[in-house]
């Protein structure tokens, strides 16, 4: 069970969790983030250090020690635990003050930010125990590592977890901290990508959890953008592929990578709402649902790329060419469409665009759009389903649409349109495909 920052974020929330991880009376394994708002505190705590301003780092330390104090009054009803979480506080809060004396660098940095979820899992622990529970609190940093190309080492985190465990048996709740993990060189480091749902994935698969549940303050994954579109409801069952997909393109309650490790494993994913655990949520596993249309999300930012060259025309290498001038700039692609004499792609990230622009003006005529979206709809759209794509393409009949992409996935049809045409696009999507209108 994996809780985020809003779902640890007051003493109240804590005491919610708490009960969530109690109440089935199984053993659980139970992965925290950072309070919410720490982690930003951390971070601007680096940037004093970085500037070599301790006196801004030092008032950022005292603003969360204030913080913190109050939120030990509201948990703890003990003298006995108040004071051992005051000693826990007082520790950590030492060690950030000790960065002010030296150099700091992004080493130093990757302790500091660290500090978040060391502290709200020893809260979370000490409350825990308080409250009679039999609760252990694990370091995440004596079993998750990443390689040497900052990737998870699958085969350590089995290996360590598998001791750690072995060393405490007959916990009703196992503690560890997200996000946090050593790199190669047995330096603090961190997941990125995904942060603590990552971690949870990662463990639950080394583990071979019966179930992984990434607790938020969202019920589940939405069949559109709740923020822009009216009439949305949660997806009750999703795919692998089809919640990747939806995380690429804009879904926020998940990062893209973060379940392939409980999707290698077979293990079902659950996304639950914290703020109302009886509500079903999404559940991702490898069950495909047959023959219907999930979901729809969208991505901003977008840039579409066009390049025109009669010389294509038959020329075996031209494609390889265009290509390698996005990989020598380090810079994905996310749609192709292809022509005779042409080829056109969408990228997310433009800081490079100015130099692929001039390379690929080597190779043919070359014209760019900008403040594009990708509207991209999900769910069983294997080619065999007659008229899905029909379905989704009448929605899209009064948008202009710049590209679309089709068939290179069972579960994605994808539209580049104007951003500004994002809003009409996606209440026309949903009341065609969800809303019946």
């Amino acid at each position: 069970m994996k809780f985020g920052g809003t779902s640890v974020g007051t003493p109240a929330r804590m005491k919610d969790v708490t009960r969530l991880v109690t109440s089935s009376g199984q053993p659980v394994f139970v992965v925290l983030s950072a309070m919410s708002g720490t982690t930003n505190q951390l971070v601007e705590i680096s940037n004093y250090l970085y500037r070599k301003n301790p006196e801004g780092a030092n008032d950022v330390i005292n603003s969360l020690v204030a913080k913190y104090r109050k939120h030990v009054e509201e948990l703890y009803d003990t003298a006995e635990w108040k004071k051992a979480t005051n000693d826990m506080l007082k520790e950590r809060f030492a060690f950030l003050r000790s960065f002010t004396k030296g150099t700091f660098t992004s080493f130093e940095e990757k302790q500091v930010v660290a500090q978040g979820e060391i502290i709200s899992t020893n809260m979370v622990a000490n409350y825990m125990k308080e409250q009679g529970i039999k609760a252990v609190l694990l370091n995440s940093l004596d079993f998750m590592r990443t390689d040497k190309n900052s990737e998870p080492d699958t085969a350590f985190i089995k290996e360590h977890l598998a001791e750690v465990m072995q060393q405490n048996q007959g916990y009703q709740v196992y503690i560890a901290q997200g996000f946090i993990c050593k790199n190669a060189y047995g330096e603090v480091d961190n997941l990125l990508r995904g942060g603590s749902d990552y971690t949870a994935s990662l463990i639950g698969a080394a583990m071979k959890a019966e179930e992984i549940q990434i607790w938020t303050d969202i019920d589940g994954m939405h069949n559109n953008d709740p923020r822009i579109v009216e009439k949305t409801s949660p997806v009750n069952q999703l795919h692998f592929e089809e919640a990747a997909e939806l995380a690429y393109f804009g879904a926020k309650i998940l990062h893209p990578t973060c379940v392939q490790p409980a999707k290698f494993a077979g293990i079902p994913v659950r996304l639950l709402n914290t703020m109302e655990p009886e509500a079903e949520g999404t559940t991702i596993s490898n069950n495909t649902e047959y023959g219907k249309i999930k979901a729809v999300a969208a991505k901003d930012n977008i840039t579409a790329i066009k390049i025109k060259s009669s010389r294509m025309l038959l020329a075996t290498g031209f494609m390889r060419k265009v290509f390698e001038v996005f990989e020598n700039y380090n810079t994905a692609i996310d749609m192709v469409c292809t022509s005779e004499v042409g080829v056109s792609m969408s990228i997310d990230n433009d800081t490079r665009l100015n130099d692929i622009v001039d390379e690929l003006k080597k190779y043919g005529t070359v014209t760019v759009d900008r403040d594009m979206c990708i509207i991209c709809v999900v769910g069983d759209l294997d080619w065999s389903n007659v008229g899905f794509e029909t379905l989704a393409t009448d929605a899209m009949k009064d948008i202009p649409v710049r590209m679309i992409s089709y068939g290179g996935s069972n579960y994605n049809i994808s539209f580049l349109i104007k951003e500004s045409d994002k809003k009409r696009a996606l209440q026309s999507l949903s009341d065609t495909l969800f809303n019946n209108k």
